[in-house]
């Protein structure tokens, strides 16, 4: 059977099991895994995130975790260029890169290297000033009114998106989508395994995720992060879980109302990743349930 000579990425809905398949494929290859969640890229943020602790990586190098403190700014553009330096970097030596996420927006910039339209100032300025003046759900509405393709796929709590998208309709007189990347050959001639499950028995698995994360310690984690300027952190602060963790240590609802929220919220946020991969015809799917998925995987990056 070939060899494997070049990227495997390993991507689909959040708890679709991703993780476990990229230690596997990483360790019978000898690879070393890439990051590809966004919010895995934050120090400390590490429950509500689902990170693999140092013990269950079993000595696999993870390249694009704890890269960032919680109140940086997470980017799609300042990810590419870190990660695609680490790719390539390993590819030199020999090392297969095992990319495990997702994150749709930075897969598909990654993957299909993605190059970034220009910002200017005064045209964000005063995006952000509407943004002031009317907040985010309605920032969002005037979007999808201008482009509803990129209101889709920009969640209406994302302000930050949200401007840039509006900013980068003004520039090109187009919509937001015609300067995101076009799907081709994938970069690195890249494999791309998607991991996804019965609707079902995914939804069991959130459920089984959301309680584990408020059990074993995400208010704690929440509460030690305000410590570390989480509340100033413009991308941070609004990951799943979290942002929904802050409101009620703030006293806007209960811990109780918090973990309904970040079930509801995880659950629309999958049926998005489940609606974006669907679209790409390069990926090939696996059954996260079947116990052949390792060997069927490992069958696939060899062809």
């Amino acid at each position: 059977m070939a060899a494997v000579t070049r990227p495997i990425a390993i991507i689909g809905p959040t708890a679709s099991g991703k993780s476990a398949l990229g230690l596997e494929i990483a360790e019978r290859l000898g690879g070393e895994v890439v990051n590809i969640d966004a919010m895995q890229q934050y120090v400390g943020m590490d429950i509500g995130t689902a990170k693999l602790t140092v013990e269950e990586r079993r000595g696999i190098p993870h390249h694009q975790i704890d890269t960032l403190r919680v109140t940086e700014l997470a980017t799609v553009a300042n990810y590419k260029a870190a990660a695609t330096f680490d790719i390539e970097r390993l590819l030199d030596r020999g090392t297969i890169p095992v990319i495990v996420g997702g994150s749709m927006m930075y897969i598909q910039a990654l993957i299909d290297d993605w190059q970034f339209p220009a910002t200017d100032p005064a045209v964000r300025a005063r995006w952000e000033a509407r943004l002031e003046e009317i907040g985010v759900q309605a920032l969002h509405t005037e979007l999808a009114r201008q482009d509803p393709d990129a209101a889709r796929i920009i969640l209406p709590t994302d302000p930050r998106r949200t401007v840039r998208a509006l900013e980068v309709i003004e520039l090109t007189g187009k919509p937001f989508a015609a300067s995101q990347p076009h799907r081709g050959k994938p970069q690195w001639d890249t494999v791309i395994l998607g991991v996804d499950r019965d609707t079902a028995e995914l939804d069991d698995r959130i459920v089984m995720r959301t309680e584990l994360m408020f059990r074993t310690g995400l208010v704690d984690e929440v509460t030690r992060l305000i410590g570390q300027g989480l509340r100033d952190g413009v991308t941070a602060s609004r990951a799943i879980g979290y942002a929904q963790t802050l409101a009620a240590l703030d006293g806007e609802h209960s811990l109780e109302q918090a973990y309904e929220l970040t079930l509801q919220g995880t659950k629309r946020y999958v049926r998005r990743q489940r609606s974006w991969f669907r679209r790409d015809d390069r990926i090939h799917w696996i059954d996260g349930s079947d116990p052949a998925m390792v060997t069927t995987a490992l069958r696939i990056a060899r062809r």
